[in-house]
């Protein structure tokens, strides 16, 4: 049987590391089908394995990976007008919130994703649309600094991206969009002094998880109804959350 703990940070067991690969699994498929909720099962997952300090920046890694494959797979749909100003925006968000975000504490860090993830979960998000290269760069420049304290943007940046008719295009948009917000997240990790070195075999497996995961949800787009399975995601990510916010409280 093959050794999963040669993937294992110190003080992660074997069977953490399965349930982590195979979370990244689900979640990219999630993406790849319906555009939302992979970021934030995978936001909430590691939040119940890491440090807060450690979640945003491994999350950012996870992410870049799981975005730049599913950009790669629907390729076609990419609205490249919108990813550039919309990019650049998001990656020197990031690189200006980075700075702070570093410097909060562990626990208010946790609390902030927690409140993130319910409010993603429940709350009905307002339509914010823009015209032009100056509304893009600006919108996507607060959501990449939003990202730092947050992890997940995808909701943000499909928030903005309502006004594409097609899902697909949706989708090929966000994805490409992230993959440049978050190589200046991890850019910006690495600048303010996280190191990444011994999460790296344990990065690259869950990449390779979350590729194969993007293969399938691709292939099963549009041929799963939404409506089936939002509650029961939806509770699955509310126990989640809570569970971070009493870590935050009561430690």
């Amino acid at each position: 049987m093959f050794d999963l703990s040669i993937f294992a940070p110190d003080g992660i067991a074997a069977w953490t590391v399965a349930a982590l690969l195979l979370l990244s699994f689900a979640a990219s498929a999630l993406t790849a089908m319906f555009s939302l909720g992979g970021g934030l099962a995978m936001l909430a997952g590691l939040g119940l394995v890491f440090p807060p300090a450690v979640v945003i920046p491994f999350h950012g890694c996870i992410q870049l990976g799981s975005n730049f494959g599913r950009a790669i797979i629907q390729r076609p749909h990419i609205q490249w007008h919108l990813v550039v100003w919309l990019g650049l925006g998001s990656a020197a968000g990031a690189l200006a919130g980075g700075s702070v975000a570093v410097s909060l504490p562990e626990a208010l860090f946790s609390a902030v994703i927690g409140l993130f993830i319910l409010y993603s979960a429940w709350v009905p998000q307002p339509r914010v649309t823009g015209h032009g290269p100056l509304a893009n760069f600006v919108a996507g420049a607060v959501i990449g600094a939003l990202s730092m304290f947050i992890g997940a943007a995808g909701p943000l940046i499909a928030n903005f991206l309502r006004k594409l008719d097609d899902r697909r295009k949706l989708i090929a948009t966000q994805a490409t969009v992230l993959v440049l917000s978050n190589s200046a997240k991890v850019a910006a990790f690495t600048l303010f002094g996280f190191a990444f070195g011994r999460y790296v075999p344990l990065i690259l497996a869950m990449v390779a998880t979350g590729f194969a995961g993007t293969l399938v949800g691709s292939h099963m787009l549009d041929r799963i109804p939404e409506e089936k399975f939002r509650i029961g995601f939806r509770l699955a990510l509310t126990v989640m959350a809570l569970e971070m916010l009493r870590a935050a409280i009561f430690g």
